[in-house]
């Protein structure tokens, strides 16, 4: 640590903020009435909701289906169903689970379970019923617990509290009449109403991806002002710009692009269910600034037909964000050349928050990099011995960042060393200092006794012309311990056949990376953040 590290830390933080808008010519008095917003909110995720009410209360909030609703209205809407929630039946909630897509009813829930101090379980809305009376059962032991969910997920709520019937339920979205109350008829009923505010903070528990199994709930203790500060240095965010959401919000990447727009006091637009054309028709309309994304939708984006791509031009935007898997190089370039350089890549994880961002230079320069580190966060490549390994070298990546979790709520943690914690995945990091991330680290093939990363046959493949994405894993042998078998989409038109692929990854790779089998999809299985469902090729290739 420098001597003058006190003084210039503060004044690099000031001079992001200001040049991002966050600091602004405004009244005294207004500044006092947004700081007391935002304590009363316990200096909580969603205290960037109450800010944004007291610093542009008529400005357009959110933006959905439904239509606008101004910060003062989303202020307003929490407060009312805060107290609706305290004046359930059975008392107030302690765990309030949300199994909603974007839309205000998702907001007002999350705001509202804050104010009363009640935690959020973030639920998947893929789950099926029994995953799901998992997840409640563990975060929900010996608390009283209400769940609050679209219409849609009626059946598989109905199967997952079958076992806790004194479960309060609550309708966040629906098109129809329904038997339960429903987020909007509350606040109906409790407009005028405030809550009691809560004096302890409530946790946002986000779900891991649950790669190994039923996903884990990750609670964190919050970080410090460097991670806002090393975000603005990044990525172009500026106050109140439009910007528009489609990230699934119950995944850690959504939620946090949610949460942060707020605090920008950004207008926030989104809808349901992710649908490429109308996203570039948002970005249009409203001349959005940001685009929040997972990586697939850039997929979904670039696959319209040219002439509908033409109708719209994205002119306004001046970032794409996205993070939660990995990213088509080919899909990068070619929206950066029709769009712009504006896409940032994040390597994010549930558990450590920001790691790394490729700017659209990075990824000009290398569009499979996952970047370079995030101000505050070190990196380190470790060998099976836990020993750094030099430049170029795969490892595996552990991270020392200040917005590290507390451990996962079951009670158990992640592996650490030296203060750094073990990030699941492994890559390297080149001359340049960018990170590249090769694969997880139970993903790793051991075929004939050699070492094989999925992702450099998938690389492969897909650098084949005829090949639009490709997945690759290990599958049981009697010989070889395990055998790669490989999946792949071919562009439109396309003819190769499996022996032209074998012979093309035989070309540029050893023998042992060479797929025993590829089997031709039209598209592979993903869940709804994007992630390919490994699983569920490995259930086919079982089957085969």
């Amino acid at each position: 640590m420098g001597i003058l590290d006190p003084l210039t830390k503060p004044l690099g933080l000031i001079s992001t903020m200001a040049r991002a808008g966050v600091i602004a010519p405004m009244r005294p008095d207004k500044y006092l009435r947004i700081v007391s917003a935002m304590q009363r909110e316990n200096m909580a995720i969603t205290s960037g909701f109450a800010a944004a009410a007291q610093r542009c209360p008529d400005r357009a909030g959110l933006v959905d289906e439904l239509g606008i609703l101004t910060w003062r209205q989303i202020d307003r809407r929490a407060d009312a169903l805060a107290a609706a929630l305290q004046a359930l039946p059975g008392g107030q909630p302690e765990v309030i689970g949300l199994m909603a897509r974007n839309h205000r009813g998702f907001v007002d829930a999350l705001i509202a379970a804050n104010r009363i101090g009640a935690d959020v379980l973030l639920l998947n809305t893929s789950f099926a019923g029994p995953a799901m009376a998992e997840v409640l059962e563990r975060e929900g032991e010996g608390k009283s617990v209400a769940v609050i969910y679209d219409e849609e997920f009626t059946e598989v709520v109905d199967r997952a509290v079958a076992g806790r019937p004194d479960t309060a339920r609550i309708v966040a979205w629906t098109d129809g009449p329904v038997s339960y109350p429903t987020v909007e008829r509350l606040i109906a009923e409790h407009g005028d109403r405030e809550p009691q505010r809560a004096s302890a903070k409530g946790r946002v528990i986000l779900l891991t991806s649950g790669t190994t199994g039923t996903p884990k709930g990750a609670s964190h203790s919050g970080g410090d002002p460097t991670v806002l500060k090393s975000i603005l240095d990044r990525t172009p965010w500026r106050t109140e710009q439009p910007v528009v959401v489609v990230a699934p919000m119950f995944h850690a990447w959504g939620f946090s692009q949610l949460a942060f727009a707020a605090s920008m006091s950004c207008t926030i637009i989104t809808r349901r269910k992710f649908d490429p054309e109308a996203t570039l028709e948002l970005i249009d309309r409203h001349r959005a600034t940001g685009l929040c994304v997972v990586p697939v939708m850039f997929d979904r984006i670039m696959e319209l037909p040219a002439e509908v791509l033409d109708r719209y031009s994205g002119r306004s935007l001046r970032f794409a964000a996205a993070s939660g898997s990995r990213m088509r190089p080919d899909v990068v370039i070619a929206f950066m050349d029709r769009f712009g350089d504006v896409i940032y890549n994040n390597y994010n994880a549930t558990e450590a928050g920001m790691i790394a961002t490729a700017t659209p230079r990075d990824l000009r320069a290398a569009p499979d990099t996952a970047g370079r580190p995030a101000e505050g966060t070190q990196i380190r490549i470790l060998d099976a011995e836990l020993h750094e390994l030099p430049v170029g070298e795969v490892g595996s990546i552990y991270v020392r960042n200040s917005t590290q979790f507390d451990g996962y709520t079951s009670g158990q943690t992640k592996e650490f060393h030296d203060g750094f914690m073990c990030s699941g995945d492994v890559g390297y990091v080149d001359d340049a200092g960018r990170l590249f991330v090769v694969g997880r680290d139970d993903e790793m093939i051991v075929s004939g006794g050699e070492n094989v990363y999925p992702i450099e046959v998938e690389k492969t493949l897909a650098a084949h012309d005829d090949v639009a994405e490709a997945a690759v894993l290990g599958v049981d042998d009697e010989k070889f311990g395990q055998r790669l078998e490989a999946f792949v989409v071919l562009r439109p038109g396309a003819s190769a056949n499996p022996e032209d692929l074998k012979q093309h990854v035989r070309e540029h790779l050893a023998n042992f990376k060479v797929p025993r089998a590829i089997t031709v999809l039209d598209e592979l299985p993903r869940g709804t953040t994007g992630k390919i469902s490994r699983k569920e090729l490995q259930d086919r290739a079982k089957n085969a």
